[in-house]
């Protein structure tokens, strides 16, 4: 075992710290420094050797005591972030017992499973050689393939260096089931294994889910991964025992959806210490007052990059999987499946269009978004019924002058027969300033009674329900159809309320009828020319 009290060594001789118990110390060695010229060639050389050791037997004990040192001295290659680190902290807190129950949700391709899989089980064996490891992950083939790694990890004259009184157990042949030398065990399992007679000191689960069931929308594998984490996996813990939950978010039903929660149902439930990384962070910028959005590791992933993969998949999914940011499927008010996909270069000739804006209070990172939807009301030949269709969406954080701004160019873009506004925050003034203007705007006051956010989206849910409401094949679209199928799970529901307000006039002024509304006078539309893109 390395000694706790470390001294401080000279700075001339580029450590930092010093070993105790050596037959040499720092001061030893300064004051051979400071009288080279007294020493012969070989003696010089003997001194060069006892640097060289002491910096060897210093990097060692920092390996020891940190797992980021430990990964950099078994991978120099290993590229750390920032979120390394925090990761790292947490699972150290893991071993030393000042945590108990954590939970860590991070996107793909940003070294998860190279620190939490391979490297802090070795080290964690290290510093308790007679603990109980249990490693899970979705199959038992790739957690029996960490085993095999961390069991080589071991192995290693490196790793002997750092913890020299660790080894594997004579009979330690298997990757996914193997001993130390002092009674510790490791044993790799996939979700749904047996586990009977097993025990845990240490829980660790790195991607319950596959990928592959998510695809093929085989949802029931959540429900199962819980049942066997509950009942299975959680009950095999020893008195003291700990878990690192590791994964990317798939879904709102996964295993960290599950135990949250269970934590926020039920006080006397396991509390898991929860962090969240998202690929992209939004970041506001104090002196420029405007915010920007930076890759979670620069170092590997740049913005660009990152960007490009968002382009390349739905909305749902990057959320989901880059933001942590998973929404409901089946608890949605308004489903994905309800919206109908316009495929068309140019929109439909529009007979009535509203935009519709929801202000936000102030630009700030924390503050709300600016939505300004467009929507126009066009008769469908197949149905010979008047559907509605998106023509635009922005969604961005603005003040007032980038709102009058925003506002006065769309208008005259689109010319709208109807500008909506809800008369809050800087909603108020923009009202104001363009009735001056003699603008066909209205206000919008939510009625007494109906103000629920919920209650309202219900409202206008039948009218997508029915296939009356058509989205282009765009990005700005599909941003608007995701936060609405993720309501009210999202963190944002600006584009959600710019689309509720613009529905509901629509219904309220006769543009859309179903069956189940009461029967009124045809109305006759202007024609007008249309367009977007």
């Amino acid at each position: 075992m390395y000694p706790t009290k470390p001294q401080i060594l000279p700075k001339n001789l580029g450590l930092t710290t010093m070993i105790d118990g050596l037959d040499f110390n720092e001061a030893d060695i300064e004051v051979m420094l400071a009288n080279l010229d007294s020493f012969s060639t070989e003696e010089v050389a003997e001194i060069d050797r006892m640097v060289d050791e002491l910096q060897t037997r210093n990097t060692n004990k920092a390996a020891y005591d940190d797992l980021i040192e430990f990964c950099k001295m078994m991978m120099p290659e290993f590229i750390v972030g920032k979120h390394h680190r925090i990761l790292a902290d947490m699972l150290m807190g893991i071993e030393r017992g000042d945590k108990d129950r954590v939970c860590v949700n991070i996107p793909p391709r940003h070294g998860k499973s190279q620190l939490v899989s391979i490297f802090y089980p070795a080290w964690f064996l290290g510093r308790n050689p007679d603990k109980k490891v249990m490693m899970v992950s979705h199959t038992t083939d790739l957690a029996v393939d960490f085993g095999r790694k961390v069991r080589n990890l071991i192995a290693s004259d490196q790793y002997r260096s750092i913890f020299p009184t660790v080894q594997l157990a004579q009979d330690s042949k298997s990757a996914g089931r193997w001993n130390t030398n002092v009674g510790g065990e490791y044993y790799a399992c996939g979700i749904g294994s047996a586990l009977a007679g097993r025990g845990a000191d240490l829980l660790l689960v790195d991607d319950p889910h596959s990928e592959q069931d998510v695809i093929n929308g085989n949802f029931g594998v959540f429900e199962k991964a819980y049942e066997w984490f509950t009942f299975g996996a959680r009950t095999r813990l020893m008195p003291k025992g700990r878990v690192a939950i590791i994964q990317t978010r798939w879904h709102m039903d996964d295993l960290t959806g599950r135990v949250t929660r269970d934590m926020a149902q039920n006080d006397r439930s396991d509390q898991y210490e929860v962090v969240e990384f998202p690929a992209i962070l939004e970041v506001f910028n104090k002196k420029t007052k405007k915010e920007t959005q930076k890759p979670l590791w620069p170092e590997f992933f740049d913005l660009e990059a990152l960007l490009r993969t968002k382009a390349s998949m739905p909305t749902f999914q990057w959320n989901s999987q880059y933001q942590q940011r998973p929404t409901a499927e089946e608890a949605a008010i308004v489903k994905r499946e309800w919206w109908q996909e316009w495929t068309e270069e140019s929109p439909p000739s529009c007979e009535f269009v509203i935009m519709s804006l929801d202000a936000a209070a102030e630009k700030h990172n924390r503050a709300d978004y600016t939505a300004l939807t467009t929507w126009g009301v066009f008769l469908n030949e197949e149905t010979n019924a008047y559907n509605i269709i998106l023509l635009n969406s922005i969604k961005q954080r603005m003040e007032f002058p980038e709102l009058k701004q925003l506002a006065m160019e769309e208008y005259n873009d689109w010319e709208p027969d109807s500008f909506i506004v809800e008369k809050k925050s800087s909603g108020v003034a923009l009202y104001q300033e363009m009735r001056r203007m003699g603008l066909p705007v209205s206000e919008y006051t939510p009625h007494r009674g109906s103000g629920d956010k919920t209650a309202r989206l219900n409202s206008v849910a039948d009218i997508i329900a029915s296939e009356l409401v058509w989205v282009p094949q765009t990005r700005w679209a599909e941003e608007v159809v995701e936060e609405i199928a993720g309501f009210p799970f999202m963190s944002n529901d600006d584009l959600v309320d710019s689309t509720v307000m613009a529905l509901m006039r629509f219904r309220q002024g006769g543009f859309i009828r179903l069956p189940t509304d009461e029967p009124e006078e045809e109305r006759f539309f202007k024609q007008r020319r249309g367009g977007y893109y």
